[in-house]
């Protein structure tokens, strides 16, 4: 009884943590908090095929020389590419110089919705 038990009680472990994985932000270009020249998309790859219909991103400019209004939503296009996995952020012109945030949410075949931000500057 016990061979049997062993072996059952792993596998329902394996199982069980598969189906509580969530995606996981692998890499991000631009990176995190980088000064970078103007991109021409923001990328982000994670660690799950993700379902696009429930997947996006917004693109905010948060700071640049001179600017007195608050953060304002830079007109882009947020797909999932054919690898599935990856999120593509493609902005409708070229970024200016100035401090960015990148606000981002996924949803993978668990169907729990992750997301997460973060910033960084265009020289």
């Amino acid at each position: 009884m016990r061979r049997v038990f062993v072996p059952a009680a792993a596998a329902l472990l394996v199982v069980a943590g598969a189906a509580n994985a969530h995606p996981k932000l692998v890499s991000a270009t631009p990176a995190p908090n980088a000064t970078v020249a103007a991109p021409a998309r923001v990328t982000l790859r994670f660690s799950e095929k993700l379902m696009p219909k429930f997947s996006g991103a917004d693109l905010m400019m948060t700071g640049m020389n001179g600017m007195k209004h608050a953060p304002m939503k830079v007109a882009s296009a947020a797909t999932v590419a054919a690898d599935g996995r990856t999120l593509v952020i493609a902005s409708k012109s070229p970024l200016g110089a100035g401090n960015y945030s990148v606000a981002w949410h996924v949803v993978s075949a668990d169907t729990h919705r992750i997301a997460g931000n973060y910033a960084f500057a265009v020289k």
